[in-house]
């Protein structure tokens, strides 16, 4: 039981900027936090949704889920969103791995993430503020948890774009060190909390967390050959917009 509160701790350390107390930590590899990531979402999808709840009577839906993105980006320390940035700039502004990879290191923003960063918060709010009410919780739940499950099957398949040593970046304390029982009680967690919150109609969001994780593996592995820890960020974005479409579909 210490071993795994230790490891769940390291993940919400890892994820987020949720101040823990140092005794409350130990020395726990990356790969051994990771199949608790869904239960770091489950957390973060019900806080969001507690500030969307308490907003929406007396906001405009679109402000309420504006509030809630905006608590997500705070909490994170807009760590995905950073991801989802350099993966932009780099995939859109380097014809070579190596460029790429250059690109992605480097700590300034280009015209391509900025233009993800903006699109990533805008069709957030807009697919969460067109949520039917009884959906809500939901799908902050869902959205948030299946997010941090795409990495699991990135990890568990794709090597390290970059090579070893003191560069190689929180990329590759992950790729290929998920082990198939991390990726199965990742699984299992996610599938329970989905499955606990849309019942039937959870096979929605999963086969579209799903296909977008298959659709990021397969273009990272093409483009760069494995996984940077922005890859892993872009994911989590892309899915959880993905997962939110599904709620907001008519």
């Amino acid at each position: 039981m210490k071993r795994l509160t230790r490891e769940l701790l390291g993940a919400v350390q890892f994820l987020t900027r949720i101040p823990l107390p140092q005794r409350w930590l130990g020395e726990v590899a990356l790969a051994e936090a990771a199949p608790y990531f869904p239960l770091v979402g489950v957390i973060l999808g019900l806080a969001a949704a507690g500030i969307d709840a308490a907003l929406r009577p007396h906001l405009r839906s679109i402000a309420a889920a504006a509030a809630a993105v905006a608590f997500l980006v705070l909490i994170t320390g807009a760590l995905h969103e950073d991801g989802l940035a350099d993966s932009a700039d780099g995939f859109g502004g380097g014809a070579t791995t190596d460029r790429v990879l250059t690109i992605m290191r480097d700590s300034r923003i280009g015209s391509y993430g900025a233009i993800a960063i903006a699109l990533s918060l805008l069709l957030r709010i807009a697919f969460i503020a067109a949520l039917p009410v009884r959906d809500t919780l939901a799908y902050f739940v869902s959205a948030e948890t299946l997010s941090r499950w795409s990495v699991l099957p990135l990890a568990w398949f794709l090597p390290s774009a970059r090579p070893g040593g003191a560069y190689a970046g929180q990329g590759a304390r992950l790729a290929r060190s998920v082990s198939p029982t991390g990726l199965a009680i990742g699984t299992v967690i996610a599938a329970a909390v989905t499955v606990t919150s849309l019942h039937a109609a959870s096979w929605r969001p999963w086969t579209a967390c799903v296909l977008t994780t298959v659709a990021s593996g397969l273009y990272f592995r093409r483009r760069i050959g494995g996984v940077t820890g922005d890859c892993f960020g872009a994911a989590i974005q892309l899915s959880a917009i993905a997962v939110y479409l599904c709620g907001a579909w008519r």
